[in-house]
C-alpha cells in the first residue's frame, strides 16, 4: 500500500510541473479593475508567471475548506470532549463504588465476586 501512495505522489507531482511548465507566461495581477482605480489614484499590479497563480490559488481554496471544516466540526468536537468527561467521571465513581461494596471482606472473595 505504501507503493501505491507513492506512485500516486510521483504522478501528482508530475502533473502539477507539468503545469508549471506549461504556464510559464507573466501575467499582471491588479488589485482593482483599471475602471475603479481612477477614482482611488493608485492600482497596485504584480507580474507573476501563471502557474503561481494556479497553484497559489489551489493552496488558498484550501486553506480556506479547512478552516471551514474545522469551524463546522466544532460542534462535534465539544460534544466528544464533554462525553470523555462524562465517561472519566463515570468510571471514577463506578470505582469508588466498587471500593465500597467490598470493603471490609475478604480480598479473594471480593475478586471471586467481581469476575462472575
Amino acid at each position: 500500500m505504501r507503493y501505491v501512495r507513492y506512485l500516486c505522489i510521483a504522478i501528482f507531482a508530475l502533473a502539477l510541473i507539468a503545469v508549471a511548465l506549461a504556464n510559464r507566461s507573466m501575467v499582471s495581477l491588479r488589485l482593482l479593475p483599471t475602471e475603479v482605480s481612477g477614482f482611488f489614484a493608485m492600482n497596485p499590479e504584480i507580474n507573476v508567471p501563471l502557474f503561481i497563480v494556479i497553484l497559489g490559488s489551489i493552496i488558498a481554496g484550501l486553506l480556506v475548506g479547512f478552516v471551514w471544516e474545522w469551524i463546522r466540526e466544532y460542534n462535534q468536537r465539544a460534544e466528544a470532549a464533554r462525553q470523555a468527561r462524562e465517561m472519566r467521571r463515570l468510571e471514577r465513581e463506578i470505582a469508588r463504588l466498587k471500593g465500597e461494596k467490598y470493603e471490609g471482606q475478604d480480598d479473594v472473595l471480593a475478586l471471586l465476586d467481581r469476575a462472575s
